[in-house]
């Protein structure tokens, strides 16, 4: 993309590991966030499990992915896979 068509909001990314693989092209990623309590300022970890598209079926469970944010691509599925960061052992 050029300067003048880079959009206005980049697409969200998050990294996370691979729990479940058992859908035809989908794979469902926990990705955890490290956010600080308001209160408490205690440091407290968030877990999101996203839906995320793996087009050749090449995600096993525990491998670490790199996903990004895309549009909908059925109705739960909102990710799509960037790159597969460890696989697992």
């Amino acid at each position: 993309m050029t300067e003048a068509t880079t959009r206005p909001n980049a697409r969200k990314t998050r990294e996370g590991v691979v729990v479940s693989n058992k859908m035809d092209k989908t794979a469902v990623v926990e990705a955890t966030d490290r956010v600080r309590h308001r209160r408490y300022a205690k440091t407290v970890q968030r877990a999101k499990r996203l839906h995320v598209h793996d087009e050749e079926n090449t995600l096993g469970v525990g491998d670490r992915v790199r996903v990004q944010e895309t549009r909908p691509l059925s109705k739960n599925k909102r990710w799509r896979l960037v790159e597969v960061l460890e696989r697992a052992k």
